[in-house]
């Protein structure tokens, strides 16, 4: 049986529209369609019952034969109306669990310039972005396991440990903000403020650009793509095309929510269900299941270092792939994290019980990223 358990969440909570729409918006599930069914030609059948015959008057045979078109024709009209209704009606069960569930499917990756989205990957492995040539967006975004590192930190060009754990760039282009503290908008400002972070790259963007201008097999992929060389404005460009396309779909439980109700066991759709009853999703909804809002941690107990206080609430999104856990990487597991953000969030003690099924919900939430399901799930 299907989970449909409901909290009012749009009185808890406000919930974000996507990145660059605009301010943040009430909660809203679902939108409501204008269906209207296809209407017949009445016209052709006027048309068809005011010929007269060669007198002006039609003759019987005519009359009926014509009466007998007309009847065939609205006949036909109505069953096709009927039929069209039906299918814009009577929706398959996903679009009712759909409508119900405070949690949306990953979408399909956006169509991009492939030309774009290869020398964007191409970029995004490339070394010479750094100041030093010592490090690539990947060194940290590792896309062969789960969009980040392992790492409660990693460490600067200087050697030191950043100040925050880095997220996943999985999904990041579905959220309303960037990074932990939620102060950059847009995937391109994102992408210039790690390029020119001197503990992450360190670059100068226009200098780091003529030296990609160097290398003239770069260069002629360049031409191609954006007709000159590279420059500052292209190879953000490049990037931030290629990082849209970072989503993962068909989880287990997106798989769940389309109508596959085998999709998810028995355990893991009273996890879901413990995930909702207990407020866990007043916070964590939406296409990302967060990434929406920004919220005050440690609202009842303490929850890792206490700066700052405020943060962009993370996405789950393929979350038993990506620990350690938490802005200072201070929950080693997921069944950790689980038990402190009961306390720390909610000032609940949740059972042994409670903490596995919420757990087995949670692995239900890994995609799949070009056909490949993300990472070796701890």
């Amino acid at each position: 049986m299907r989970c449909r358990e409901h909290v009012p969440w749009a009185s808890i909570c406000k919930r974000a529209p996507h990145a660059g729409q605009g301010p943040v918006a009430e909660s809203k599930w679902s939108d409501c369609v204008d269906q209207k069914s296809p209407r017949m030609p009445r016209s052709s059948v006027s048309r068809y019952l005011t010929m007269r015959g060669k007198q002006g008057i039609a003759g019987p045979v005519h009359r009926r034969r014509w009466i007998t078109m007309a009847s065939v024709l609205i006949l036909g009209g109505l069953s096709l109306a009927s039929a069209a209704q039906q299918s814009l009606v009577l929706q398959p069960e996903a679009n009712s669990i759909l409508s119900e569930e405070p949690i949306t499917p990953v979408p399909k990756p956006p169509q991009i310039d492939p030309s774009k989205i290869r020398l964007g990957e191409r970029l995004f492995g490339d070394p010479r972005l750094s100041r030093d040539n010592s490090r690539s967006c990947s060194s940290c975004h590792d896309l062969g396991t789960n969009g980040a590192s392992k790492r409660s930190y990693d460490a600067g060009l200087d050697g030191s440990g950043l100040p925050l754990n880095t997220p996943t760039v999985f999904n990041a282009a579905l959220s309303f903000r960037f990074g932990w503290e939620g102060k950059i908008r847009g995937i391109e400002s994102d992408i210039k403020a790690s390029l020119e972070n001197p503990q992450i790259m360190g670059a100068n963007i226009s200098e780091l650009a003529e030296r990609l201008g160097t290398d003239p097999g770069l260069r002629r992929e360049f031409t191609i793509v954006y007709g000159g060389g590279p420059d500052a404005r292209n190879v953000v460009d490049a990037l931030a095309s290629f990082q849209r396309t970072l989503t993962t779909p068909d989880s287990r439980f997106d798989r769940w929510l389309t109508g596959d109700a085998g999709a998810l066991s028995a355990q893991e759709e009273d996890g879901y269900r413990l995930f909702k009853s207990l407020g866990c999703v007043s916070c964590h909804q939406g296409v990302n299941i967060g990434g929406n809002l920004f919220q005050r941690h440690g609202i009842f107990h303490p929850l890792g270092s206490p700066k700052p206080e405020i943060l962009r609430v993370p996405s789950l999104r393929n979350v038993a792939t990506t620990p350690p856990y938490f802005h200072d990487g201070s929950a080693e597991t997921l069944d950790d994290a689980v038990r402190k953000m009961g306390m720390a969030q909610l000032n609940s003690t949740l059972t042994d019980e409670q903490v596995k099924a919420i757990v087995a919900y949670l692995r239900t939430l890994t995609g799949k990223y070009r056909g490949a399901q993300v990472g070796a799930e701890p």
